[in-house]
């Protein structure tokens, strides 16, 4: 009893100690001052009405949504045909294909990104467009959704499309009604965390971006060289809160419905 108390308790702290920052910044993003200061001396939500007022954040946001919701399809497709193949057919090479999947993990980010820098500018993409951030995006979101749909996959047994194929259907057939039926907790999965690393992710963005192209996490860097005020606490606030409300969405909306496809 006492340590069941006692793990009780050191759980507690940890999750305190991780949740204290994102409790202390939006308190901080409610300070009606002008300086970015806590405890706040007054309470007021005039900083995010000044952020929701603000174009170059606005279309910041607008940006890191679509760059996260087209890396997230394009990983989502690359990473659940990577797994399947990995699981059913990959044999004596399964531990290389892992380690080429996972690398991105692996490997220091601004590692990534710097060679990234170097291919985009190789095959012509450059700074023009967003293409190359979308690629960068897409190498470092794809393992999660690897690693997700091959833990879906483990259970798959191949009896099933043994059986399918007895019964005449095709590969696409059994790729539709059998296979990703089964797996799809981990393809939503994968999907979600997929998205919220790209939403979130700072480095490949920066080294990649377009001209004239800037997601959320490089716009609120470069507001903070030359201001101090509670607006940038009320951006980081709001992006806390989409993520959440994004995992909270998918969860109500597909993790109900896991039965079906």
């Amino acid at each position: 009893m006492i340590a069941s108390r006692m793990l009780s308790g050191f759980c507690l702290l940890i999750y305190a100690f991780l949740l204290a920052p994102i409790v202390i910044v939006a308190v901080a993003s409610l300070n009606d001052g002008a300086f970015l200061t806590f405890p706040p001396k007054a309470l007021s939500l005039r900083w995010y009405v000044v952020f929701f007022e603000n174009e170059v954040f606005m279309r910041a946001i607008r940006t890191s949504l679509w760059v996260a919701s087209v890396a997230t399809a394009i990983s989502g497709v690359i990473g659940t045909a990577a797994a399947i193949y990995y699981v059913q057919y990959a044999g004596r090479w399964r531990p290389t294909l892992r380690l080429a999947m996972l690398s991105p993990l692996l490997l220091p980010e601004i590692l990534t990104a710097i060679a990234l820098l170097f291919f985009v500018y190789q095959i012509g993409i450059g700074t023009r467009t967003m293409a190359g951030m979308i690629v960068g995006h897409v190498v470092i979101t794809m393992p999660f959704v690897f690693i997700n749909v091959v833990a879906s996959m483990e259970s798959y047994d191949p009896a099933w499309t043994l059986a399918a194929r007895s019964l005449g259907a095709g590969g696409f057939t059994r790729l539709r009604r059998i296979i990703l039926p089964l797996i799809k907790p981990g393809v939503i999965g994968g999907c979600l965390f997929a998205f919220i690393a790209s939403f979130d992710t700072f480095t490949i963005s920066f080294f990649l971006k377009g001209i004239g192209f800037s997601t959320l996490p490089i716009q609120l860097l470069d507001y903070l060289r030359t201001n101090f005020t509670p607006e940038a606490a009320a951006v980081a606030t709001l992006s806390v809160v989409l993520t959440i409300v994004v995992v909270f969405v998918t969860e109500r909306l597909l993790g109900l419905r896991i039965h079906r496809f």
